[in-house]
Parts: C-alpha cells; sequence; structure tokens
C-alpha cells in the first residue's frame, strides 16, 4: 500500500507534502515504539514508525532503520527543524489524532504487519 493511501484512509496531516507519498515502494511492514534503540534493532526496513517522539533523533534513527516514513500519535509533531530534516533526508512524516495502539490497530487491519508477521 502506498503512503499516500494509508495516509488517506487514516485521515493523518501530511508534515512532508514536498516529498511524493504516491510514486513510492509499497509499504507492508510497521513497527510501533517510543524506544529509539527497540526502533533500531527490530523497525522493518522500508517501513514505516508509529511513535509520539518528536525530536531530531526520531530522523536519525529513521534513517539508520531504513523506515520510509514516521506517523507521529497522539496529535504529536515536531518543531520545525524536525521537520526540514526529514525532508532533507525523504523521510515522510504525518500527524496522527489517535493513540498510537489506534493506528498500529489500523494499519493491521489494513494488512500491515510488523518486522517478522
Amino acid at each position: 500500500m502506498e503512503l499516500n493511501e494509508i495516509a488517506a484512509r487514516l485521515n493523518l496531516k501530511d508534515l512532508t507534502p514536498e516529498l511524493d507519498s504516491g510514486k513510492g515502494a509499497e509499504i507492508s511492514r510497521g513497527h510501533a515504539s517510543d524506544l529509539l534503540s527497540d526502533v533500531l534493532a527490530n523497525a522493518p526496513d522500508g517501513g514505516l514508525l508509529v511513535t509520539i517522539q518528536v525530536h531530531m533523533n526520531v530522523i536519525a534513527v529513521a534513517v539508520h532503520a531504513g523506515l520510509a516514513a514516521v506517523i507521529f500519535a497522539s496529535g504529536r509533531g515536531p518543531d520545525e527543524t524536525v521537520r526540514e530534516k526529514a525532508v532533507e533526508e525523504g523521510i515522510h512524516l504525518y500527524v496522527s489524532e489517535e493513540t498510537t495502539f489506534d493506528v498500529a490497530g489500523q494499519l493491521y487491519s489494513m494488512g500491515l504487519r510488523g518486522r517478522h508477521a
């Protein structure tokens, strides 16, 4: 499923509209965690992350883990410096008003799975 379809179905706010979310690789895997060492160890390459962490280290971890996107849950969002770094690195950022638990459940119901599923 492409990022633009995920964003539309989950009613996500796109924080990086300058990045094309409709012509990329299919997203089939995801990870939900606020512990960045867990993300590094377990997030699937090319997948997406659901978190409430909104600082610069999230972008560094997303790049290192090879993630395509980050969804910030519970209506949280990063400051402009973090957003600009994500654009520079090609990491798509979205905000959901839903909790991490609810976003993960919705993604699962749409067919996305974790790294080892």
